[in-house]
């Protein structure tokens, strides 16, 4: 959440930054600001709203040539969104200008603090209090104001992402991070900071990521040095070549980025096994897996810790460990598990999972799982990410960059890596036979063809969505695999269109929510072939006998569920095991459709943050 874009060298800089703060609307936003300094004065505009409103507010300044900027996104924490608010934020001076990702929790001690000693505050933010903070400690102790953000941030308490711009040393910014990403792109004498790469992919391929606790200052002329913030050693960086493409983060002809998305899954799930599943030889390879295997396979029980859409990959993961290699699993909101005095030993294996590679909640449970002794196991998509570096090793998902804040491939790629580590594990115990082994690879191998063949339903999902547009609630129902699958396709709902939604297991219905049932009340039910087919029959005809409108997700050919649902969705046939990967497809395009019809903004969902850097 929130997004942070600056740039420094001989280009102007006033376009640069703009576009750089589009490319991180994704995160998730209300407000966004900019600055410029002209070599003479600041120039700043900030505005509640889009970055599209910061472009109309700020047409003064895009005319300007200054080289040096930086601009940002927010997604208010301390103070309503508001152009007070909005960041840049200058210290009192008026020489400091800051942009702040994170969150200082100890701002309070801090302002009662500083307005004892003078000065005065503007916005309701913690990161006002932190720019004058900064300013105190650089007046008071006579620092450059490197040093000077150094000796600040050793007296604040919480997560930041940040840069500091000081007109007396107008040719460098000051940037620091502790649990909020932040990248550093090396150009030809220019240099660019952003939340991720993708503001800067087009001017260059080489990028360093600081690591928590680490500072920089980026000076024109000047080879960048990075230093520990506690105690000012030096860091040697590591300068990592970026994978992502231009044409990886544009629409491509889509009207909306999660369409696009979506879309992008038959090649991503192809992508995120290739190299790895092999399957004429009856052979899955995984370097993070084969280095660990004994780990893996002493382990007394598997924990997974996720957030969201991933928690729902992590229950998939569940039935299928435990069904193909045997393994007990538990799989718990990370939020929860950071908090609630949990028991880890030693001989569990802890697998995070987590799109970005940035979810703060999943990063304190990995730090605390480390702490017991677990063994910990990464699975997410951003290459160099946070959790891909706190991880003892770990599997990239490979679904390429995830712009739109619904997850979709995401979910796909994770079960996908998810299953051949059940399937590898498995073949290493023997709890698998020879012959279904390699009936599972051979059937992963052609879901990206079944994927295919399940966004045909797009136009039906489309029809269906119209029916339902209107709708104030609905249910999702699934057993076994397929009920991780009814949760997700209530998230997406919920996300997108802002429709009030529910999963549950079928079984669970006449336990307390069939009381909603009614002619108003769309039901969407998980009905493949393979697994309890029966037994979600039976809780269809429960449903039909007290009117809900039923929209059934079926195997093509199907004819039972077909003569008593209302609408149905044909998927090509798999195993049960694998069924998710298919079944979750037209509940993304229903979602996505009923949003657009009711005028959501699909990419970026009210109040909600694509990658979530604090609690």
């Amino acid at each position: 959440m929130c997004g942070i874009v600056g740039y420094i060298g001989y280009r102007e800089a006033y376009p640069i930054v703009i576009k750089g703060l589009k490319r991180l609307e994704y995160r998730g936003y209300d407000s966004a600001g900019i600055m410029l300094y002209n070599g003479t004065e600041l120039e700043i505009s900030k505005t509640k709203g889009k970055v599209s409103d910061l472009e109309e507010k700020s047409k003064a300044l895009s005319t300007s040539k200054a080289t040096i900027g930086m601009g940002h996104t927010r997604w208010a924490t301390h103070g309503v969104p508001n152009d007070v608010n909005s960041h840049p934020h200058v210290s009192n001076s008026g020489n400091l200008v800051i942009i702040h990702n994170g969150i200082i929790e100890n701002y309070e001690p801090l302002k009662k603090e500083l307005i004892k000693r003078g000065y005065t505050f503007t916005s309701d933010t913690d990161t006002e209090v932190l720019v004058n903070l900064i300013e105190d400690v650089k007046k008071k102790d006579n620092l450059k104001i490197g040093k000077a953000v150094q000796v600040a941030l050793n007296q604040v308490v919480g997560a930041y992402a940040i840069c500091v711009f000081d007109r007396e040393k107008p040719d460098e910014i000051v940037v620091a991070r502790l649990g909020s990403p932040l990248a550093i792109g090396l150009g030809e004498n220019e240099f660019f900071i952003a939340s991720d790469a993708s503001p800067f992919i087009e001017y260059t391929s080489n990028a360093i990521y600081l690591e928590d606790e680490e500072m920089a200052i980026v000076r024109l002329h000047k080879p960048l040095k990075i230093r520990k913030i506690k105690d000012d050693s030096l860091v040697d960086p590591y300068v990592q070549e970026l994978q992502m493409n231009l044409e990886q983060i544009e629409k491509g002809g889509y009207d909306h980025f999660m369409l696009k998305e979506i879309y992008e899954q038959p090649n991503v799930i192809k992508d995120t096994y290739r190299g790895r599943l092999l399957a004429n030889q009856g052979i899955i390879q995984m370097a993070g897996v084969e280095d660990n295997l004994e780990r893996f396979l002493n382990a007394q029980r598997i924990l997974i810790i996720a957030c969201g859409t991933s928690w729902h990959a992590g229950l998939v993961a569940e039935y299928i460990i435990e069904e193909f290699a045997r393994i007990p699993v538990e799989v718990e909101y990370a939020s929860e598990f950071r908090y609630r005095n949990p028991i880890i030993n030693k001989e569990d294996v802890v697998i995070a999972i987590s799109q970005s590679g940035e979810t703060a909640d999943t990063l304190a449970a990995i730090k605390l799982a480390k702490e017991k002794g677990a063994f910990v196991f990464g699975v997410c998509n951003v290459v160099g990410s946070s959790i891909s570096r706190e991880t003892h090793a770990g599997a990239y998902t490979h679904a390429g960059p995830e712009i739109g804040v619904a997850s979709t491939k995401a979910f796909t790629t994770q079960i996908t890596v998810l299953t051949m580590i059940a399937l590898r594990l498995a073949k290493a115990k023997g709890t698998l036979s020879n012959s279904d082994f390699h009936r599972y690879l051979q059937e992963l191998e052609v879901i990206p063809e079944k994927v295919a063949e399940a966004l045909e339903s797009n136009e039906k999902a489309k029809e269906i969505a119209n029916k339902f547009k209107d709708a104030s609630n609905c249910l999702y129902l699934g057993r076994g695999y397929n009920f991780p699958v009814a949760l997700e396709g209530a998230l997406k709902l919920k996300e997108i269109s802002y429709i009030h939604a529910e999963g549950y297991p079928a079984a669970e219905m006449k336990h307390g929510p069939i009381a909603l049932i009614d002619e108003q009340m769309p039901v969407v039910v998980i009905a493949p072939k393979q697994g309890h087919y029966d037994k979600v029959v039976s809780n269809i005809q429960e449903i039909k006998s007290r009117s809900g409108k039923i929209i059934a997700v079926v195997t093509k050919g199907d004819i039972q569920v077909k003569q008593l649902a209302d609408h149905i969705i044909e998927i090509p046939e798999t195993s049960d095991a694998l069924s998710p990967l298919i079944t979750t497809i037209p509940l993304q395009l229903l979602s996505y459709h009923i949003a657009v019809l009711r005028g959501c903004n699909v990419d970026q969902p009210r109040n909600l943050a694509k990658s979530v850097t604090v609690e």
